[in-house]
């Protein structure tokens, strides 16, 4: 694939434009450049901060979490999912409890977590964890169910067990599925950490950019909130180039049936 194909010179024009308007009306407007900055003067605090060691730090802080908290969600969803997408008994043991806290806004867990665990990393590992199993589980049970019976007929005819065929048919069947839950589950790890930094947090970008609003750095509060937004896309870019390399072959088993 050529350079130009993969960047989305549309898509960089609509920014840039964008950037402009913003720059021009904070300018003109001196009450809107009071509390929105000129994108220019954000852009100059970021690249400030970017040689500072204490933004660095929470930037580190920040990313532990994150990784904590959906790695440990990705493992525990996948796992539950294929056995409640597999099992039906099981499914209908935990669906009331699942339909139950599945639409729970997250951030009201948090005095629990806060409750049980205290003030600190576990509270926000564990907020995390919670809000990022839904989608990945939801996606993984979906992705079971929807195996096509064939392929575990076939495997019942092979002589193979049920956890033979679930490890070795089911699995990569809904793998298209999970990916998409892994993807969605990407973006909602990032907000809760964040957002368990402002609530309980004593470092991390979230508590940086309450505490610079706090001390009235706007310039500085808007940086650390375009840091969180381009570490948002360079993830899922990542896992786009990740899921793409990785997919390879079920892209090409899928684009042979079609033939």
């Amino acid at each position: 694939m050529s350079l130009s194909r993969r960047i989305n010179a549309p898509g960089l024009a609509t920014f840039a434009v964008l950037l402009f308007l913003w720059e021009v009306s904070a300018r003109l407007n001196p009450v809107m450049g009071a509390y929105l900055p000129p994108a220019s003067r954000i852009v100059q605090s970021l690249f400030q901060l970017a040689f500072s060691r204490e933004l660095f730090t929470h930037l580190i802080v920040t990313l532990g979490r994150f990784l904590a908290g959906y790695l440990l969600a990705a493992m525990i969803a996948v796992a539950l999912g294929i056995v409640l997408g597999y099992f039906r008994r099981a499914y209908n043991l935990c669906e009331i409890v699942i339909e139950l806290l599945r639409p729970m806004p997250s951030v009201a867990i948090i005095p629990v977590a806060i409750l049980m665990l205290g003030i600190g990393n576990a509270t926000i590992v564990a907020v995390t964890v919670y809000a990022c199993a839904w989608p990945i589980l939801i996606n993984t049970i979906d992705g079971v169910r929807n195996i096509d019976r064939m392929l575990l007929d076939t495997g019942r005819t092979f002589g193979l067990g049920r956890w033979r065929i679930l490890r070795a048919i089911a699995l990569p069947a809904a793998l298209p599925y999970i990916v998409t839950g892994l993807r969605v589950s990407l973006s909602i790890a990032l907000i809760l950490v964040t957002t368990g930094e402002m609530v309980v947090g004593s470092s991390g970008l979230g508590f940086f950019i309450l505490d610079e609003e706090r001390s009235l750095r706007t310039g500085n509060m808007y940086a650390g909130i375009a840091l969180v937004s381009f570490l948002g896309y360079a993830l899922n870019r990542l896992f786009v180039w990740l899921d793409a390399t990785a997919m390879k072959w079920h892209r090409g088993m899928t684009a042979r049936e079609a033939l």
